[in-house]
């Protein structure tokens, strides 16, 4: 299954989005296909029997464009002049067609009473100007009917084409003689229609800019240029030409080009982009570089390992990007009731015609309410509500150091019931030190130690990894395994050895001698590995590792005000994890878990409430997909397989926190939104329909409309503080 997202031109409502979407999804090849009208792109997952050509005829078929790029920013300013013309147009029209009415001077030419063709035909010029201006949004409206898939610019398309045709009607019987019909002239409403709409988008394009421009900078992170150290001395090149393996160079105060490891030098880095934390982390030789970090203050070496789109900043912008183009249950509501919106106003439109028609017997007043609803309605703001909102607060989460795979994580948060938590690296710093140790025979604590750093340094595991550490003779070890859950073994010098918990001790039916010492050891909260071989216990190792700073708060605000479970799982044994838990003030303990069985508990929780895991994304994967949110700690490591839903890019649990009140502040203005926009339409439809005291002309309601959904945008960015 491959993967790709489109930019695509000529979306402008959630209409158009839902339209594009529904049509892209029917066609065979195609697995899912995501449209987000925010960001202007379609996320797909398709077969390899479909080609990216087919994709671009797919949408072009649907009545849109796919665009390499985003529009420049010469566009932008080329936009900002022709707005500024028109407008200062639509002031001239207003002028002639309005002055009068407050005794301001106008020409003879352009006089209403002395030259009424004269001031007919100026104000359809002007009006034909502003439709050959605005006719991308009447020739998409007209090809969303033609495909089905009527969208906002049908309505107003059509409001601006009955209200242009109407008042050109009328300039045909006033040229005839019938002056009075100067009274039906509406051709400046089709002008402030179009002028209205332009001006809304284009303010619209802006704000929903700054709501991925938190996205946009992770991408323009990265340099450039960078130096690389080439048959001995320092060469400048472009990011592109530096390869793996490449000894590239990093001076103070310049960005790190690519991933990798210091080979010369020390330094601090400046990883805010990534973790935001915004203090220098300590960096020397063999110590790891981000791309895009900033080298504060020293000279560093450092041999390049990920580069391009294998770098953890790429993954992090791809990770991004895709939660912006999924959607939530509520996003798929609002979708679901917008994509009936336009046909419902299009049958409201000739209902209000209808009424005006046969109860006041007034032509004119009719096709006034026709237009006013025509234009009034607004499925905008109804689409913006949820998306916008989304792409804001997942911006400002990997601006926290917080990468949401997913915006369904942002509403899933606000029903969470239990958090569990795994004891190691997590609510521990995984920091084990060996502090206590025991063997059957003192005089061969060295042979033993020797055999079970051997053994040790074979697994990842954080346990092995302290054993492991400043080993200075390993022996060969062959047949090596792991046993989820228990420990490791293999075999060394012909002998098989095993290094693992309890369980594992009772697994292979060995004499345990060191029990007085596993309940010392345990009360001094250590970790406990056995090592034994196949008919003898030889030693007993007890390793201890701090709890995190903090911790104990950050459990206590979330039981207290967030009014969560608490639970901890461990892999270690029943009086170290109750320990642990009582310092922590954990309730709910689940000690000698294994990773399967950590999964069960999960799987069990899930049935009745809505769980997190929060765990180290490798031990345990399991668990972590198996929960309604698994949140994993990468700590620098490859992100890209992670098997979480959320991943912290700094070992700080106060991020969860910060996750809780993203989620709660998401929710809270996406409700806002959507009830504003519901508010706003079932408000102004009513008066548009001319059925009430208090009616709409058309030009009052292409300015409703166009502040309706700026509404939306602009109490969306709220988020952004």
């Amino acid at each position: 299954m491959k993967k790709i997202i489109l930019n695509i031109e000529g979306m402008t409502c959630s209409a158009c989005s839902n339209g594009l979407e529904k049509y892209l999804n029917k066609q065979e090849g195609i697995y899912t296909a995501t449209v987000n009208l925010v960001m202007g792109e379609a996320f797909i997952e398709y077969d390899d029997s479909i080609k990216r050509q087919d994709l671009v005829r797919f949408i072009k078929e649907a009545g849109f464009k796919s665009v390499g790029e985003r529009t420049k920013n010469g566009n932008k300013k080329y936009e900002l002049k022709l707005l500024i013309f028109f407008a200062m147009l639509a002031i001239v029209q207003m002028y002639i067609s309005m002055g009068y009415m407050i005794n301001l001077p106008v020409i003879n030419f352009l006089n209403k009473d002395m030259n009424p063709i004269n001031y007919g035909f100026i104000l359809m010029i002007i009006t034909i100007l502003f439709i050959i201006w605005g006719f991308d949004i009447i020739k998409n409206g007209v090809k969303n009917i033609i495909h089905k898939m009527p969208n906002m610019d049908s309505l107003v398309g059509m409001g601006v084409f009955v209200n242009f045709i109407y008042s050109f009607y009328n300039l045909i019987l006033v040229c005839q003689g019938q002056i009075m019909n100067l009274n039906n002239l509406y051709f400046e409403s089709s002008s402030m229609i179009l002028l209205f709409i332009k001006i809304g988008r284009y303010i619209d394009k802006k704000n929903k800019a700054k709501a991925i421009d938190t996205i946009k900078n992770l991408v323009t992170i990265t340099p450039k240029k960078g130096t690389i150290i080439k048959e001995g001395k320092e060469q400048s090149v472009t990011i592109n030409e530096i390869q793996k393996g490449d000894i590239v160079v990093s001076k103070p105060g310049e960005r790190i080009s690519v991933d990798g490891i210091i080979t010369k030098g020390s330094t601090h880095t400046d990883e805010s982009f990534l973790t935001g934390e915004s203090n220098p982390v300590s960096k020397k030789i063999g110590s790891s570089v981000m791309a895009g970090s900033i080298n504060y203050d020293g000279y560093i070496e450092y041999e390049a390992v990920n580069i391009g789109k294998d770098s953890q900043i790429s993954h992090i912008v791809d990770l991004v990007v895709e939660a912006t183009n999924t959607k939530s249950p509520i996003a798929r509501l609002a979708d679901k009731i917008s994509g009936y919106f336009v046909t419902i106003i299009f049958l409201i439109s000739i209902l209000a015609f209808s009424i005006n028609f046969l109860i006041n017997n007034n032509f004119n007043d009719a096709i006034i309410a026709l237009v006013s609803v025509l234009v009034v309605a607004c499925p905008c703001s109804l689409g913006l509500a949820t998306p916008l909102a989304m792409i804001v607060s997942i911006g400002n989460a990997s601006k926290k150091g917080i990468v949401i795979k997913s915006s369904e994580i942002l509403e899933t948060i606000n029903k969470i019931d239990t958090i569990v938590f795994d004891k190691t690296g997590t609510l521990t710093k995984g920091n084990l030190e060996v502090v206590d140790e025991k063997y059957i025979d003192a005089d061969k604590k060295e042979e033993i130690l020797n055999l079970l750093k051997s053994l040790e340094s074979k697994s990842n595991h954080p346990l092995a990894k302290s054993i492991a550490k400043n080993a200075t003779k390993l022996f060969e070890v062959t047949d090596f395994e792991e046993i989820s859950g228990c420990g490791i073994q293999g075999k060394i010098q012909g002998k098989m050895y095993f290094a693992g918990n309890q369980k594992m001790v009772e697994g292979k039916n060995i004499k345990n001698i060191f029990e007085k010492e596993e309940k010392e050891f345990s009360k001094k909260k250590d970790s406990i590995v056995y090592f034994f071989d196949e008919e003898n216990m030889l030693g007993i190792i007890g390793l201890r590792d701090e709890i995190k700073q903090d911790m104990k708060n950050i459990i206590s605000e979330l039981k207290k005000l967030y009014n969560k479970e608490i639970i901890m799982l461990s892999g270690d044994n029943e009086i170290t994890a109750n320990t642990i838990a009582r310092e922590l003030n954990i309730e709910n303990v689940y000690s000698n878990m294994s990773p399967k069985e950590k999964m069960e508990i999960i799987q069990k929780l899930n049935t009745n409430q809505n769980v997190i895991m929060v765990g180290d994304g490798i031990n345990d994967s399991p668990a972590l997909k198996t929960a309604s949110i698994g949140i994993s700690v990468v700590n620098g490591t490859d992100i890209s397989s992670d098997s979480s839903d959320v991943i912290l890019l700094k070992d700080d649990m106060n991020k969860i926190i910060d996750l809780f009140k993203i989620g709660k502040k998401t929710i809270r203005i996406i409700k806002e939104n959507l009830f504003w926009a519901l508010f706003y339409n079932i408000c102004m439809i009513p008066l548009a329909m001319g059925i009430l005291p208090i009616g709409l002309n058309p030009m009052i309601a292409s300015l409703a409309m166009t502040l309706s959904s700026l509404t939306v945008v602009l109490n969306s960015l709220r988020l952004k503080k």
